[in-house]
């Protein structure tokens, strides 16, 4: 294993943040990219990367990595150290308001106009070309902030990769995942070692999230050049979400690193006896379809359905009660589906999103992803 630091832009005079990055196997085949906690305050993926960091040391050791994998166990720095009156802010920069996951800078055309020369009838040789000239792109971009640079570091370190899973978790919620269309057809093994119970795809949610910045360049490439030059989707790039936030137990970081280490092996990055994909327990849905609840008043939140539970459209799912008139106003879902997702917060605002139900029909336009 290789350790390495990446030095972030100093923010003010004697204050240096760094990213740390750990390198299993050998660069220049195949390679898969992990990191934890984009979103700092979403605990469960550092407790699955603690346990693939003791598993990936193994079989470093043992000689069984084929390629590359980089695990990042703390991807965020930053957002790790933001706390207000004793509470911890780890999914917005306090200096700018921006989500950590959105606006990871994009170099699809550039790149095109510099390779365009260089590419050709073999599809893998432009793909090698496309990483090579994609990866000087990140690392040359010029930076003015620390998140700016954090931005360009976790970009650099998984952009040419071939499997990137950013691990993240929802407030209470079934695991579930998130990725590009085009990427559907790779990911659908990963749902299945993962016990996923949903997938949700859009072409492009909105905002540059890291998993997409990772992935878009692909599919917007092969539309750019055409029947000119193959350009395959050589990138799969997938937010997981495990569970929920309070769901930070050895018993399931160590099933989650168990079944990613399965996955990779059945990929071909890890040496060993072939595995075959469980059944699925879950299925793909449209982002579009993804319909969040909203508390029409503020008031005491109960739920009362479960996560995991499917629904019928018109179905009560919570109540908000206001505590001073006693009103009980009802939050009904929209759609038939599965109620995946909820907060965590049991005090409601007007207009607050508390739970999320996925349906199966594309209905929402825009910006698909909450802030």
């Amino acid at each position: 294993m290789q350790v390495l630091h990446h030095p972030l832009l100093s923010p003010a005079p004697g204050t240096q943040r760094e990213l740390v990055s750990l390198h299993y196997g050998t660069p220049g085949g195949p390679k898969a990219y992990i990191q934890a906690s984009l979103h700092a305050d979403e605990l469960p993926g550092m407790l699955v990367a603690h346990h693939l960091r003791q598993r990936l040391e193994a079989l470093d050791a043992a000689g069984r990595i084929r390629g590359e994998i980089v695990l990042v166990p703390m991807a965020n720095p930053v957002g790790l150290s933001q706390h207000l009156l004793h509470a911890h802010l780890g999914r917005f920069d306090l200096t700018t308001g921006e989500n950590f996951n959105r606006h990871y800078p994009e170099q699809t055309e550039a790149v095109a106009r510099e390779v365009e020369p260089l590419l050709g009838a073999d599809a893998q040789h432009n793909v090698r070309v496309l990483r090579q000239a994609l990866k000087r792109a990140v690392l040359a971009a010029p930076v003015d902030t620390e998140l700016q640079s954090l931005r360009r570091t976790l970009l650099g370190l998984s952009c040419d990769a071939d499997v990137v899973l950013d691990l993240h978790c929802d407030a209470q919620a079934v695991m579930h995942l998130y990725t590009e269309t085009p990427c559907w057809p790779a990911c659908e093994p990963l749902a299945r070692f993962l016990g996923a119970r949903l997938t949700l795809l859009a072409q492009e949610s909105g905002d540059s999230p890291f998993d997409e910045a990772c992935s878009q360049v692909w599919w917007k490439w092969a539309q750019h050049f055409g029947e000119r030059f193959p350009i395959p989707q050589a990138c799969l790039s997938v937010t997981v979400e495990l569970r929920g936030a309070t769901d930070v137990t050895h018993e399931l970081a160590a099933q989650d690193a168990r079944n990613i280490l399965d996955f990779l092996q059945w990929r071909g990055l890890i040496a060993g006896e072939p595995l075959t994909p469980p059944a699925a327990v879950g299925d793909a849905r449209p982002l579009a379809g993804s319909m969040p609840i909203k508390a029409d008043a503020a008031g005491v939140l109960t739920f009362l359905k479960q996560v995991g539970d499917e629904v019928r459209a018109g179905e009560v799912l919570a109540h908000v009660i206001d505590p001073v008139s006693a009103q009980v106003h009802e939050l009904k879902s929209p759609v038939d589906g599965l109620f995946f997702a909820r907060d965590f917060l049991r005090f409601a605002y007007a207009g607050m999103r508390v739970a999320k139900v996925a349906g199966r029909e594309a209905l929402r336009t825009g910006k698909l992803l909450g802030a």
